[in-house]
C-alpha cells in the first residue's frame, strides 16, 4: 500500500497512476523521431573512422538545394566527407554543408527526408532507404521544371544500379552499388561528369556486389 494514502483509496490511486503511464506512453510514441538522421550520422563516422569516402544519393525535388546542373533523372550523388565539404551539419532535418563545383563555391541543403542512401565510396557498404513519396505536380523520377536544363543533360552518372524505387512496402528488397571506377563517378562536389561519356553498364558475369538493405 502506498504511504498516506487510506486502503479504500489505494486502488483507485493505482488505476489513476496506471492510466497516466499509458498516456505517456502513448505521447511518446507519437512523438518519436525518425531513425534516418541517427543512422545517417552513424554511417558518416563509420567512414570517416575507416578512411572511406561517404557519399549521400538523393532524390531532388523543389526543396532540395543543390545545383541542377548536376541533377540526373531526378537525382543526385553528393561527396560529404570532410575533404570535400566545409561547415557540414547532419541535423535532424536537413543535411547543409558548402562546397565547390567546378571552382564555384555553393550552399547545399538536402531535406533528410529526401536521403535515399548513404554509402562508402570505395566499397559500397552502407544503407539504402525508401525512396520519399513524389510530390505534388510532379511524376516520382522527374526533374523540377527548374532543374531541366540542358547542361544537366549527361552529367552526373548515379552510382545506384539495379535500386527499386518504390515505396516502404519495398523495404526487404536488396539494393546493389557499384564499387571501384564506377564509383568514382559519382559527383564529388568539385568535378563535373564528364557529358559526353556514355553512362556506366552493368558489369558482366555473377561476381559478387556489395548490398544494401532497404529500411523503414
Amino acid at each position: 500500500r502506498f504511504r498516506g494514502v487510506p486502503r479504500r483509496d489505494s486502488g483507485q490511486f493505482e488505476a489513476a497512476i496506471s492510466r497516466l503511464h499509458g498516456t505517456n506512453f502513448m505521447i511518446n510514441a507519437l512523438e518519436s523521431s525518425s531513425t534516418r538522421p541517427y543512422l545517417i550520422r552513424a554511417l558518416y563516422e563509420w567512414c570517416t573512422d575507416n578512411g572511406f569516402t561517404p557519399y549521400v544519393a538523393v532524390q531532388v525535388d523543389e526543396t532540395v538545394q543543390v545545383p541542377r546542373e548536376y541533377v540526373k533523372n531526378g537525382e543526385i550523388v553528393l561527396n560529404i566527407s570532410f575533404d570535400a565539404t566545409s561547415s557540414l551539419k547532419l541535423g535532424n532535418d536537413f543535411i547543409e554543408f558548402k562546397a565547390r563545383f567546378a571552382g564555384s563555391a555553393r550552399e547545399i541543403s538536402v531535406p533528410v527526408g529526401r536521403v535515399i542512401a548513404i554509402y562508402a565510396r570505395e566499397n559500397g557498404q552502407g544503407m539504402a532507404f525508401p525512396a520519399p513519396a513524389p510530390s505534388l505536380g510532379t511524376e516520382q523520377g522527374d526533374v523540377p521544371s527548374s532543374a531541366a536544363s540542358p547542361s544537366s543533360q549527361g552529367q552526373a552518372r548515379m552510382p545506384l544500379r539495379d535500386a527499386s524505387r518504390g515505396t516502404e512496402g519495398d523495404a526487404g528488397k536488396i539494393v546493389h552499388l557499384v564499387t571501384g571506377e564506377d564509383a568514382d563517378e559519382a559527383i564529388d562536389t568539385g568535378l563535373p561528369a564528364d557529358p559526353d561519356d556514355e553512362p556506366p553498364r552493368p558489369p558482366a558475369g555473377g561476381g559478387a556486389r556489395p548490398s544494401l538493405k532497404r529500411i523503414k
